[in-house]
This record gives C-alpha cells, sequence and structure tokens, in this order.
C-alpha cells in the first residue's frame, strides 16, 4: 500500500518553473541598421505582467533616451516602445520583466543605426 502511495506521488505532473527569456526582438539583437528605427519590440517566451515590465534605452555613452510609455501586446508575450527619432550610433537595449507567474528576469543587448 506504501508503495501504491509513493507510486502515485511520483507520478503526479510537476509544475514547469519557467521564466520570461527573450525569443527574439526588433530591431534584432546585434544587428546594424541603415535607418533608426521606429519602434522597440521585444517577444518573450511566455505571458509577462505589464505593471512590472520595463525597458530601457542607452547611448554608446551610457546616456538614457526617452522613450514612451512601454505597453505589452494582446498577446501577453511583446513588450513594446515607440522610439523618438534616433541618431547615428551604438544603442544598448536593457529590459526587466516579471513572468505572468511570477518570475523576474532581465537582460540587454546592442544594436547600431548607421
Amino acid at each position: 500500500m506504501m508503495r501504491l502511495a509513493l507510486l502515485a506521488v511520483l507520478a503526479m505532473p510537476i509544475p514547469a518553473l519557467a521564466h520570461a527569456l527573450l525569443e527574439r526582438a526588433s530591431p534584432p539583437v546585434g544587428s546594424e541598421l541603415a535607418e533608426p528605427p521606429r519602434q522597440l519590440a521585444l517577444t518573450f517566451t511566455e505571458g509577462i505582467e505589464p505593471l512590472f515590465s520595463t525597458i530601457e534605452l542607452r547611448t554608446a555613452n551610457n546616456v538614457s533616451v526617452a522613450l514612451g510609455k512601454p505597453r505589452v501586446a494582446a498577446n501577453n508575450r511583446q513588450l513594446l516602445a515607440d522610439l523618438p527619432v534616433l541618431k547615428a550610433g551604438e544603442y544598448t537595449v536593457v529590459w526587466h520583466v516579471t513572468s505572468v507567474d511570477t518570475h523576474k528576469t532581465e537582460g540587454s543587448f546592442r544594436f547600431t543605426v548607421r
């Protein structure tokens, strides 16, 4: 009887402890663009909480670029921010998100405007 109970416990599904990881970005990670992008669009592997998710853009001199207020797309997996007209140079995107299951992740990537 004890073995049967142990087997039942071991057979129970274990919830995945997933995190919202960056799946793709626009502009693409490490890209070199001929024209400045009008928007940042970061797509994650799972839904994110808009109140606890941010995007920051910095120049090569570590100066913060003013962005439009970030918003989450209808699918809850994409964080969007409108951009001002960017000058030529290298930019770093810094993101912090909290997934719908409350796990926090963060990261950064660069792109260049020629």
